[in-house]
């Protein structure tokens, strides 16, 4: 019998470490997964995000997940953005401050790890397949593992780029995250071109058509 497999998609994480700078950011995850995991039973894949803030990559976000929403196993979770004021060491030469603001992404890692020991407890799945390359998911990792000693957590790093905007070099090579998993993998985007959501997809708003953007 397929092991049954839930998958786990830390969104920001998997664009900037394997999407970013290819042509295959129209992605259908429901068949990139089935076909990565062809052993695997898939009864579920969670894509969590948070709306970006510049609107025309929103307004291309938006029908990406609304394409996304019309596939039967894939869920869309969103969570937010944070305004937050840094402090830098060296002021900067344009506004003469060393204080500065900027968005964090909110809530992803946690929603992730409550979710990974919600179905452990639940009995949901034999096999949960994280897809990030962060260490903050390193302790629901740990909790699932001891507690649970008959489920394998395998660890997705998206690291064809390490050093990709938003990816520092650590998080690339996700060293920790690798160490607390069963087994660990890295990403590598060869199966991308043959998994790609139609080019007009019909969802309940109407046709939505893969962004030009992303056709190059």
């Amino acid at each position: 019998m397929p092991n049954r497999s839930v998958v786990y998609i830390d969104g920001f994480n998997f664009y900037y470490g394997a999407v970013k700078g290819t042509p295959w950011k129209w992605l259908d995850l429901q068949a990139y997964w089935e076909r990565i995991r062809q052993d695997d039973d898939i009864r579920q894949i969670y894509y969590f995000t948070s709306q970006v803030r510049e609107p025309s990559r929103l307004a291309r976000q938006r029908d990406y997940l609304a394409a996304l929403g019309t596939l039967a196993k894939v869920r869309v979770v969103e969570g937010r953005f944070r305004r937050v004021t840094l402090d830098c060491p060296i002021a900067c030469a344009a506004v003469g401050s060393r204080r500065f603001h900027t968005h964090e992404e909110k809530q992803t890692d946690v929603a992730i790890g409550v979710q990974m020991i919600d179905d452990a407890y639940r009995d949901v799945s034999d096999r949960l397949v994280v897809v990030s390359g962060d260490a903050d998911l390193v302790p629901a990792v740990k909790m699932v593992r001891p507690r649970f000693p008959e489920k394998q957590v395998l660890v997705y790093v998206p690291a064809n780029d390490p050093m990709a905007e938003g990816m520092s070099q650590e998080r690339g090579a996700a060293t920790e995250l690798r160490r607390a998993a069963t087994r660990d993998y890295t990403i590598q985007p060869g199966q991308f071109a043959a998994c790609q959501l139609p080019e007009t997809v019909r969802t309940p708003r109407g046709p939505i058509s893969r962004p030009a953007e992303w056709s190059n």
